[in-house]
Parts: structure tokens; C-alpha cells; sequence
């Protein structure tokens, strides 16, 4: 049984293949080519997806399509359809089911609530279901303009940011600010937080920029209409709405004790923690369009053909991966010097000799990560004893502002010694505490609070970043290392060898692990 997943098609094209229950392969169309038009079948993520999973379009048994895909006429997309797939059976899936199926269907429970909440999609920009066994029900709908996402999205616009791009630069400078000072205006918005129902007269239709906010707005605010937010009042904008989502959130989950969540307010870490306090949390760690290519694969698996067997994300690296051979032709190509090391051992070895040596490290192996966090795949790395590592991975490489930390990973059976945090930690989709002892250690990568991004690493899930942190931890005492995507500029994760040599030498990173190559400036 073949079954292939396609969402995003307007703005986030992805594919994902399930071969006989099992998740085969899930790729973005974004980080295999930087060519789609919106509407267009994702032709590079499917080939790779394919491939990956090894199988040819006329073995496909059912193509799962998300709406919404195509801005206008669908006949052309539906013939390109059933060009590409002879065989296959068509199953369209409605985006905000293939969000809850890709939450609740790779979810541990057999019982739960589950909360998709994106900006729009649809129509709808959210819904309450009821999971149980193999089944999911729709409870209750959210219809905009009453989105917690639009809302979301309208600060990041205030703030200076772009609104649908930059919410996460939102929520981590919400840890820097005093939440009281503006809670009580977006409670007002948010009147009713059992169902939101925002208040409209809180914006201005007729103004579009600045997240469109109103006059009154501006007032309570104590600013005149359409003043600039000063620098000294961002931070605690932020923190007001982001604890007016996390209270309205909480309250639509209603008192199921296990809980789900998908679509772009997913991708809110400290929302997710937030939830976790109060519940058993399950978060698709690619929550937003991307992971509706995994949740119509897993609609069509349990909804369609009825099968009970639970497939699993297991490490969420299911993208394309290259041989020494295929790496040698690229750094031979673009006539590079490199050393090729003979064993992982070695290889774990030179990695740990540079971290220790204050160095910057791109370590790039196996199958690239689905989704835009890097868990160990597509990372770039450093030690937390580095007193300079925050500057250099934020400023000269990242180039992003201060107050965006990066990740510590970490074993995920010594987690506990160094931090508090949850479960969905596994996908870097949550944040946790540091233990007191070692807040001045972690003291670079902390938000408010003590909170700090945390990715806690199984030997199962990935067993050669698991072995590079024992090393890590063998050679200094401490086995945790900061990781922060290897991207540069806004680009997705890298895929191939030649994004990887790319990204490299436009930064200040001062080695490059891939495979088993190794190139050093």
C-alpha cells in the first residue's frame, strides 16, 4: 500500500510517502528547489519523496490532496494528477483535517483532544476535535476574522516584523517583557476565551500597515494613533499577547488531559510549554501547511482504508540523504581541499577536537530533517563553555538579533541533570527550565525565566549526534552542545552537499563536517 501526501500547495508544497503503514519519506518542495509557483504539483519534492521511499508513480495506490491547492481553475491540476499517478485513487482531504490527522494520528494517545489553530485556511482558522481509537470527530469551529493567528500576526507587524514570516521573533522577545502592563488590552480583544470572538473595534480596516490596529487601541496603549512602539514597550507588547494566547488556548482545549495541537500556532515553543503545565501534550512538530502533506497520508491510512496500525514520525528525518561519492564529486568540483575520515570514531574525534578548540562546527549527515528545525542533521554547533558563542553563532553568522537563543541538545537520559522539560522536546517543539545550579553555565542561551530551548537526543532517533554529545561531554564534563539550523539569511535548512559548502563559506563557521569530509578555512 502506497500512499502519497500533498499540502502546501499555495505556499508551503511538501510530499510525504507512506509505504505499508510506515512513514516512508517527507520532503519540501522549498529545500529541494528554490522554484515553485503556487498551485503547481511540488515535481522536485515528489521525485525525491519517491525515491527516498523507493517506489515509481504508477505504484502509487492513493494520491492525498490538502485544500485549499490552487487559485483557480482545478482542472489542470486534477489531469496532471492522473498523468503523474496512472493508478492512484484521489482523496481530497480539508486542510484543517489533514492538520489534526497529522497531530493526533502520530500522537502516543488513543484518546484526546485536538486544537488546529492557524491563521486561516479554508475559511477556517480553527477547530476542536475529539480523537479516539482511529477516528477523529469535529467538535466545534473557529471562522475568521477570529484568529488567534491574524491576531498573532498583527503584533508582529507592530513590532516591525513581517506578519506571516518573523511571529517566532515575536514570541522569543515576549521573554524579555512585563506581560501585566498590556495583558489587560488583549484580554479585552479576546473576550470570551473559551471560543475567541475578537473585538473588532480594536482594529481599523481602512489602515494597512502596522497590523492594522485602531485608534482606541493606540490610546489604551497610551500612544498617539499610529505612533511608532517605542523600543521600550516591544518587549512587553509581546509578552502580553503571547500570555493572552497561551490563556485562550488553553481554555479552547476545554478538560480533556491529553491534548494535540497543529497548524502555525504550533510552531509557538513557549506556547506548547505553557499547555504542558496543565496537560499531556502531543505538538506536530511541523505544525504549519508542510505537515499537512504528513496528515493526509495519515487521513488516507486510517479514515479511507480504515487501518488501525499507528505510524510513527520516529526522528522526523525524512528527507534526502547523499554517499561519500556524491559529496567527493561536489567538493571535487567546486575544487576544494578536504580530509576524508576513515571512521565515525574519527570522525567524532575531530569534531569534539574542534568544539573544544572554541570553533564553530556545520555538521551536515544523514537524511535531512522535515520541518525548520535542525535536530542534528542540519546543524550548526558549539560549545556551551565557549564564552564567545553567542555573539559569533547570533551576530557573524546568524546574523540575528540577541534576543533569538539557540538550542542546547543534550542526551536525552542525562536531560534531567540540566534542565527541566517535557516530551516534545524530542522535536525541539517545547522549552524547558534550567536547573539552578546550572544557570550560569547555560547563562548565553537563557530566556526569561531561566527558560532555555531545549533538544533532548536518543541514541534510537539519532545515534551519531547522540555519540558526538557523550564525546562532547567524555572530553569537557559537560554533554551538551548549542544547535542552531545550518541556513543563512532566512534560506531553508540545507539540503545537498553544495547548499552545505555554500552556506559555509558565506559565514563565519570555521569547519564543515559532511559525512565524513571535512573542510576547514
Amino acid at each position: 500500500m502506497i500512499i502519497l501526501g500533498l499540502g502546501g500547495l499555495l505556499n508551503e508544497p511538501a510530499c510525504a510517502v507512506l509505504k505499508n503503514g510506515s512513514l516512508a519519506s517527507a520532503v519540501e518542495q522549498k529545500k529541494v528547489s528554490r522554484r515553485h509557483e503556487p498551485g503547481e504539483l511540488p515535481h522536485d519534492a515528489i521525485e525525491s519523496a519517491l525515491s527516498l521511499a523507493g517506489v515509481s508513480s504508477d505504484r502509487v495506490d492513493c494520491v492525498a490532496l490538502v485544500r485549499p491547492f490552487s487559485n483557480g481553475h482545478e482542472s489542470a491540476l486534477h489531469l496532471a494528477l492522473r498523468a503523474r499517478f496512472p493508478a492512484s485513487r484521489l482523496v481530497l482531504v480539508e486542510h484543517h483535517t489533514a492538520h489534526a490527522a497529522s497531530a493526533y494520528f502520530a500522537s502516543p494517545f488513543q484518546e484526546a483532544a485536538v486544537l488546529t489553530l492557524d491563521r486561516m485556511g479554508d475559511f477556517r482558522c480553527g477547530a476542536r476535535w475529539l480523537g479516539e481509537a482511529n477516528g477523529l470527530r469535529l467538535e466545534k469551529e473557529l471562522y475568521y476574522p477570529d484568529s488567534l493567528g491574524d491576531l498573532y500576526g498583527r503584533v508582529t507587524e507592530l513590532l516591525g516584523f513581517r506578519a506571516n514570516a518573523e511571529e517566532h521573533k515575536v514570541q522569543w522577545l515576549s521573554t524579555a517583557g512585563d506581560a501585566q502592563a498590556f495583558l489587560p488590552i488583549f484580554e479585552e480583544i479576546l473576550p470570551n476565551p473559551a471560543w475567541p470572538r475578537l473585538d473588532r473595534s480594536f482594529f481599523d480596516s481602512d489602515r494597512a500597515s502596522q497590523g492594522g490596529f485602531s485608534a482606541k487601541f493606540y490610546h489604551r496603549l497610551g500612544l498617539e494613533d499610529g505612533a511608532p512602539i517605542p523600543e521600550s514597550l516591544r518587549a512587553s507588547i509581546a509578552a502580553a499577547v503571547q500570555t493572552a494566547i497561551e490563556r485562550t488556548v488553553l481554555c479552547m482545549a476545554g478538560s480533556a488531559q491529553n491534548l494535540c495541537l497543529a497548524g502555525g500556532l504550533g510552531f509557538n515553543a513557549l506556547l506548547v510549554n505553557a499547555l504542558e503545565q496543565h496537560k499531556n501534550v502531543f505538538v506536530q512538530p511541523a505544525a504549519g501547511n508542510a505537515g499537512t502533506a504528513i496528515g493526509a497520508v495519515l487521513h488516507a491510512w486510517h479514515t479511507v482504508y480504515r487501518e488501525s496500525e499507528r505510524a510513527s514520525l520516529n526522528d522526523m528525518c525524512l528527507g534526502p540523504t547523499y554517499s561519500a561519492e556524491e559529496v567527493k564529486k561536489v567538493l571535487e568540483n567546486c575544487k576544494l581541499r578536504f580530509r576524508y575520515l576513515l571512521t565515525t570514531e574519527e570522525l567524532v574525534e575531530s569534531a569534539v577536537r574542534e568544539i573544544d578548540n572554541q570553533k564553530i562546527i556545520a555538521w551536515m549527515q544523514g537524511r535531512m530533517e522535515f520541518g525548520s528545525r535542525a535536530l542534528g542533521n542540519r546543524s550548526i554547533l558549539a560549545s556551551p563553555l565557549n564564552p564567545y558563542s553567542t555573539e559569533n553563532l547570533n551576530v557573524f553568522i546568524k546574523h540575528r538579533e540577541p534576543f533569538r537563543k539557540f538550542a542546547a541538545s543534550v542526551p536525552a537520559e542525562v536531560a534531567d541533570v540540566y534542565f527541566d522539560v517535557g516530551p516534545n522536546a524530542r522535536y525541539l517543539a517545547t522549552v524547558g527550565r534550567v536547573k539552578r545550579h546550572y544557570r550560569q553555565t547555560f547563562e548565553s542561551a537563557v530566556l526569561g525565566d531561566g527558560l532555555v530551548r531545549v533538544h533532548t537526543v536518543s541514541a534510537d532517533d539519532n545515534p551519531l549526534y547522540h555519540r558526538l554529545l557523550h564525546a562532547a561531554g567524555k572530553s569537557t564534563g559537560l554533554p551538551v552542545l548549542y544547535n542552531t539550523s545550518f541556513n543563512l539569511f532566512g534560506d531553508p535548512l540545507v539540503c545537498t552537499p553544495r547548499d552545505a559548502v555554500r552556506s559555509f563559506y558565506s559565514s563565519g563557521i570555521d569547519a564543515l563536517f559532511v559525512g565524513n569530509f571535512l573542510l576547514e578555512k
